[in-house]
């Protein structure tokens, strides 16, 4: 840019370009390579050998509705490894781990996920604080069952069972009769 706002002189000049003159089509000639040329002549019965282009189709999880595009060879693999159920990859590793955890049953880890997924697509979706909170039920009820309680257990020194216990504020009532007492003076007096 030039200093000001002043314009920069030049010795351009605007030069008219005219168009190319067009070439007949006589003159033109097609080029060919020796590899072309090659694969013309022996390429042909090769192509023919070749298997042909399986089309990718559009397969639906039947576990969590996801759709993939996936060849129908592979749609096949996925059905022999889940008892005939296309599912896809999540859903497959989300199996996999159940079958682990059940003992190596497959149907029965199928089950377990598809009624988890059926149970979240029709619940969760809609009310996912719902979801969450019966998640959550769900858990302490298995904690439970398993012996485990509300609270983890101390592996502090101080808790030995020979150890006197020390300071501590204990609960001897609840606070909510006295709250609830306190209430009804105040509405018994205006």
């Amino acid at each position: 840019m030039a200093p000001h706002g002043e314009a920069i002189t030049s010795s351009y000049t605007k030069t008219n370009f005219s168009k190319p003159p067009k070439l007949s089509s006589d003159t033109l000639s097609r080029t060919v390579s020796d590899i072309s040329f090659e694969l013309n002549r022996e390429g042909i019965d090769q192509l023919k050998q070749l298997p042909a282009i399986s089309e990718v189709e559009d397969a639906k999880c039947e576990c969590c509705g996801m759709s993939e595009e996936c060849t129908p060879e592979y749609i096949d693999r996925v059905r022999d490894k889940f008892l005939g159920k296309w599912i896809c990859g999540l859903c497959a590793e989300a199996v996999k781990e159940e079958v682990e955890k059940n003992g190596g049953n497959k149907e029965e880890a199928l089950s377990a996920h598809m009624s988890a997924c059926v149970r979240f697509n029709k619940f969760g979706r809609a009310y996912p604080v719902l979801f969450q909170a019966e998640a959550m039920r769900e858990m302490l009820k298995k904690s439970k069952l398993e012996g485990r309680g509300m609270r983890s257990k101390s592996i502090s020194p101080r808790d030995h069972k020979g150890a006197p216990k020390k300071g501590g504020i204990a609960r001897s009532t609840s606070c909510i009769p006295a709250i609830t007492r306190e209430m009804n003076d105040l509405t018994v007096a205006n």
